[in-house]
């Protein structure tokens, strides 16, 4: 318990102060969290969803947190240059875990949209948060929800109203921004109504080389005949540790996409909890990881469809160099009635060297007789001899690796909805693999 005790004993310290700069929703599950913390502690290898990561060890160094809420001086525009520009998005910013209301897009969204700071909306509207805040995140089964839901005083708020529609993505820029080493919770909270469309794309950066830990909980309610597209790219730098979990409950008939992209990172730990709660919904879960040196990702993902007559698809590429490590582990589970089940998990991995590693876990649980799910995973290496065919008409080994693994990663990508941004990342892949794209191109960490 050595990693927790640090947490333990700084809530307790701190316990009124971090409650003062927070609201009455947010604090009303904190005590519950803290508890619930205490006793569940850090999930180790020993815990099956966890056995890919050390978490306890990610912990363990001391961090400084901004519980007095400082204003942390920045120009987002200054510490961020966006690599995928020109995507037509409103745009917001997120400086560490704050909302930052001083740049906000000029276009109005529709009436009744919010996207707005959580710790306002939830002082200003207290009924409309608490009715969804806490209810699908549950910290009495994670710890690392727990730590989260004790911890974060702010985040975001996304809201869309029964019957709207909003054809312009929305785009979240989280900047990481410390002169010291800095561990950052931030929360998320996303409500599709009824019959309501939305485009979110997340990027995650970090604008000073600093030590970050971030960890982040999303939860996303997805109303019958709702559709929620969520697209969460990361090019941080190899300082940075993410912890996220994201939690998705779909009503009847609704339809979510999320996309994972991972392009640049230290250690990245994404969780994904996706449960189809009314008949006649849909979901597609895609991911895609480039890493190098000695990053580490790991993704775990639990699709749980509680009731029949749904679809879920998920697809996982990893492109591993040098000593990076990768891991994947998607549960399907299929309750008991659930008939009419169509579920197919698919994770392909490329390791370009011999001292990357891969570890791959695709598993399904199923409770009912009437279904159609399969699932399976493969670990290779480049093909020699189409090495071979292309260096003899002409195209350097170099260029035949990265035309190789380019179209390896590009099935992820081509699934994506979002146009603009598919563009664009076909692009930053490119040049990811060039070795062009260490960092987000013009921030301060590349002048």
């Amino acid at each position: 318990m050595q990693s927790e005790k640090q947490y333990i004993e700084l809530y307790e310290q701190c316990r009124e102060m971090i409650k003062g700069h927070a609201n009455d929703v947010m604090n009303s599950c904190r005590d519950a969290a803290f508890e619930d913390f205490k006793r569940l502690g850090f999930p180790t290898k020993k815990v099956e969803r966890y056995k890919y990561t050390d978490i306890p060890a990610l912990f363990k160094p001391n961090y400084g947190l901004n519980i007095n809420r400082l204003d942390i001086p920045v120009d987002p525009y200054e510490a961020f240059r966006c690599d995928v520009p020109n995507l037509s998005t409103s745009l917001y910013f997120v400086i560490n875990d704050s909302f930052h209301n001083k740049v906000l897009p000029k276009k109005e969204l529709p009436e009744g949209v919010i996207v707005d700071s959580l710790n306002k909306v939830a002082t200003e509207q207290p009924e409309l948060v608490a009715k969804y805040y806490g209810k699908i995140a549950k910290s009495n089964e994670d710890g690392i929800t727990a730590l989260n839901t004790m911890l974060a005083q702010d985040g975001l708020f996304i809201y869309v109203p029964k019957g709207v529609v909003i054809d312009k993505a929305i785009q979240i820029i989280n900047i990481l921004r410390s002169d010291v080493d800095l561990m950052v919770n931030r929360r998320v909270l996303i409500v599709a109504e009824e019959r309501a469309e939305i485009k979110l794309l997340f990027c995650d950066h970090a604008a000073d080389d600093r030590n970050f830990l971030a960890t982040q909980v999303i939860e996303a309610y997805v109303g019958d005949n709702a559709s929620l597209d969520l697209y969460c790219l990361e090019e941080t730098h190899a300082k940075n540790v993410r912890v996220s979990n994201v939690f998705i409950s779909q009503q009847a008939n609704s339809r979510v996409n999320h996309n994972v992209i991972t392009l640049h990172n230290g250690t990245t730990r994404n969780r994904t909890d996706l449960v189809f709660e009314g008949e006649g919904a849909e979901c597609n879960l895609c991911g895609c990881v480039i890493a190098d040196k000695n990053q580490h990702v790991d993704n775990n993902t639990l699709i749980d469809h509680k009731v029949g007559h749904c679809q879920s698809n998920e697809l996982y590429k990893y492109v591993l160099d040098d000593e990076a490590v990768g891991a994947f582990a998607g549960k399907v589970l299929v309750r008991h009635g659930a008939q009419k089940t169509t579920s197919q998990e698919t994770n392909q991995n490329l390791c370009a060297t011999k001292t990357a590693r891969m570890f791959t876990q695709p598993m399904l649980e199923i409770y009912a007789d009437d279904v159609k799910c399969a699932h399976g995973s493969t670990v290779g290496q480049l093909n020699d001899a189409a090495l071979f065919y292309m260096q003899q008409r002409g195209i350097s080994l170099k260029e035949a690796k990265l035309l190789l693994e380019f179209a390896f990663i590009n099935e992820v990508i081509d699934k994506m909805q979002l146009e603009p941004l598919r563009d664009r990342l076909h692009y930053l892949v490119e040049k990811r693999f060039r070795g062009e794209l260490s960092k987000c191109e013009g921030c301060k960490l590349c002048k």
